[in-house]
């Protein structure tokens, strides 16, 4: 079971830490096709003016629920996806709009994502040895005599025996095909891992194992994580920071400590009642927050603050106009009139 104890609080660095990423109105819309020519007759929303800072060593937690737009978020920084509009500022340098041969040289090797589906992310054909290789041979580190025990070591880093080396991924469990998935990425050596919901499809004993391997392997390597999940008690467990999404916008944003002992967002505050937390006697329980109403389409989001067709706090300025993010209390950013 993942601990969720805050005694172990990481390293709070917020304020003191240089920058290592920056989003600045960061937008991803797709294109609604229709017709026999397909004509663009509207747009998915997906991601819709985020900024946000992470700093160097820190792990940054996104939550959401399904549809909110944070995996949009981290495949959109790795330009998997093209942003829309709006600038991606990495170690100082805006690469919204590098070509593909400018970011395999300049920014490839630094930013890695790690995926769901640790069998889907893993070339069946491709034995171990191929798959953590490929990077090296991509952009030739290391000599080539040196590239396999550079592998070998990479699997010992991460809880695998070196001499799976020549196996398949279809050899493995969930959990050691994620640590392989694992090993790959830190095959180059990056500063900043997107991990995207990397430990949901994994038994809870299982993903305890790989929160914790991630743990020291940034403690050792001087890793910047930024961690999207769905799952409020992983991300509680691993963050630093956390930054709650809602239909392609930031809602709040605040140290995890913060964050989940005074969220001050109705949609943070509605997402934590539904977490279980243990009874202790003296201690009421937690009041169960439901949302009504359906989660509206990212093609067509309301007009004025996206969240006030189930905000069980909106006013009228809600429906009229969209809120700014405002620092609250120190550190502690939301999005809501509720505060202004």
């Amino acid at each position: 079971m993942i601990s969720t104890n805050d005694s172990v609080e990481n390293k709070t660095i917020q304020d003191s830490s240089e920058t290592l990423l920056e989003l600045q109105d960061l937008k991803k819309h797709f294109p609604i096709k229709a017709g026999l020519l397909q004509k663009t007759v509207g747009h998915i929303k997906a991601v819709d003016g985020i900024n946000l800072k992470v700093n160097k060593g820190e792990t940054l937690g996104i939550v959401g629920e399904s549809g909110c737009g944070k995996s949009t978020v981290g495949r959109t920084i790795i330009r998997l996806y093209e942003p829309t509009d709006g600038k991606i500022i990495f170690n100082g340098k805006d690469i919204s709009h590098l070509s593909e041969s400018e970011l395999r040289r300049d920014v490839r090797k630094n930013i890695q994502m790690i995926f769901q589906d640790p069998f889907a992310s893993l070339n069946p054909r491709k034995t171990l040895r191929s798959i953590i290789r490929e990077p090296l041979d991509t952009h030739q580190l290391y000599k080539s005599r040196e590239r396999d025990t550079h592998v070998e070591n990479l699997l010992e880093k991460v809880g695998l025996n070196a001499s799976f080396i020549n196996r398949y991924p279809h050899e493995f469990s969930g959990g050691q095909r994620q640590r392989i998935g694992i090993a790959r990425t830190l095959a180059l050596n990056p500063e900043l891992i997107i991990a995207d919901e990397a430990v949901s499809a994994l038994d809870v004993s299982i993903q305890a194992q790989i929160i914790n391997l991630m743990e020291d392997l940034q403690e050792e390597f001087g890793l910047t994580y930024i961690f999207i999940s769905h799952d409020l008690s992983v991300v509680r467990h691993i963050s630093d920071r956390v930054g709650v999404m809602y239909l392609g916008k930031m809602m709040e944003l605040a140290s995890k400590k913060d964050l989940y002992s005074e969220p001050l967002h109705p949609y943070t505050q509605a997402l934590l009642s539904a977490v279980p937390v243990p009874r202790k006697k003296g201690v009421m329980k937690r009041e169960r927050i439901i949302l009504k109403g359906e989660l509206p389409s990212p093609s067509n989001p309301p007009k004025g603050c996206v969240f006030h067709t189930r905000c069980p706090a909106a006013f009228d300025l809600c429906r009229q106009m969209d809120p700014e993010v405002k620092e609250v209390n120190k550190n502690h950013y939301v999005a809501c009139h509720l505060y202004t």
